[in-house]
C-alpha cells in the first residue's frame, strides 16, 4: 500500500509575534519541521510546538536556517561553508534540547529558506549541511528537496535521506523550485495544490510548470505553515490522498 508523509514548517513565531496556525496544522500533518531560533522561533515557541507534536503523535525535525529574523531566513547571506556547518550543528543542538525538554525527540533535519535553496544548488554547501548532521547525530535522517544536490550530499555522507515535494510551490523544467519573485512560484488554491500533489505521488515524479515528469522517489509532501492558505491546503491535500487510498504516515516514525 502506498504511503507518504505530510510535513510543514512550524514554530515560526518569535516572542510576541505569531506566524501561522500551528495548532491546526499539528492536527493535519504527520511531521513538523520546527524552527530553531535563528530565522524564527525561540525557546518558548519551540518547547510548546514540540509538546503539542508529542501529544498528537507527530514526528519532529530540526529546521535550521540563516540567522536572519528580519528576512525570515529567505535572504541569501554570505556565510562560508564552514560557518554554515557550524550554524546547522548549533541549531540541531537547540532543537534536540528543547524537544527533550518537551518529552519529544527530533528524528530528522530539514534546511529552511535561503539556506535550503543554496544547499540544493551548491554541492559544497550541501556537504556542509550533511557533515553537521552526521557530526551531531548520524542517526538523524535528512529530509531534502527532490532531485537536488542536498539529496546527493546526504546519501554520500551515509545519512538516511528522504526526498520531498512541495504542495504550494511550482517547479522549473529542471525540477528546481520556481523563484518566489517569478510567476507560478506559489500555488495558493487548495484544490489545485491537492490535485498536483496527488498527480505527483501517483506518478512518482516531480511535475514541472511545463508538464514534464521528472521521476523521483517521493517520501514527503510539504505545505508551508506561514501561508495564509496553509491549513486549507494541508487539509485538502490530506483528504485527496486518503480518498485515493494513500496512507498518511511519517517517513521517520515518531521517536520516543
Amino acid at each position: 500500500m502506498l504511503s507518504v508523509d505530510l510535513n510543514s514548517d512550524l514554530g515560526e513565531g518569535f516572542g510576541a509575534y505569531r506566524c501561522g496556525d500551528d495548532d491546526a496544522m499539528l492536527s493535519i500533518v504527520t511531521s513538523a519541521n520546527v524552527a530553531c531560533g535563528l530565522h524564527a522561533g525561540d525557546p518558548e515557541v519551540m518547547a510548546r510546538t514540540f509538546a503539542i507534536a508529542r501529544e498528537r503523535g507527530v514526528a519532529v525535525g530540526a529546521h535550521p536556517g540563516f540567522p536572519d529574523l528580519w528576512g525570515f531566513g529567505r535572504r541569501r547571506l554570505p556565510f562560508s561553508n564552514g560557518e554554515i556547518e557550524r550554524l546547522v550543528a548549533y541549531q540541531i543542538g537547540a532543537a534536540t534540547a528543547l524537544a527533550a525538554y518537551a518529552g519529544h525527540r527530533i528524528s530528522y533535519v530539514k534546511t529552511h529558506g535561503a539556506l535550503g535553496n543554496i544547499a540544493c544548488e551548491e554541492r559544497g554547501v550541501a556537504d556542509a549541511v550533511a557533515r553537521a548532521i552526521r557530526a551531531v547525530d548520524p542517526g538523524l535522517a535528512l529530509l531534502a528537496n527532490a532531485l537536488t544536490e542536498l539529496v546527493a550530499a546526504g546519501e554520500a555522507a551515509g545519512l538516511e535521506t528522504h526526498q520531498e515535494i512541495y504542495a504550494d510551490r511550482g517547479y522549473t523544467e529542471t525540477g528546481q523550485l520556481i523563484s518566489r519573485s517569478q510567476p507560478g512560484a506559489m500555488i495558493e488554491d487548495a484544490e489545485e495544490a491537492a490535485a498536483r500533489v496527488l498527480a505527483m505521488v501517483e506518478a512518482g515524479a516531480v511535475i514541472t510548470a511545463g508538464g514534464k515528469h521528472l521521476s523521483t522517489p517521493i517520501r514527503s509532501i510539504c505545505v508551508h505553515g506561514d501561508s495564509d492558505h496553509a491549513v486549507a491546503t494541508a487539509g485538502r491535500v490530506r483528504e485527496r490522498l486518503e480518498q485515493a487510498g494513500i496512507v498518511l504516515k511519517s517517513f521517520r516514525p515518531m521517536a520516543t
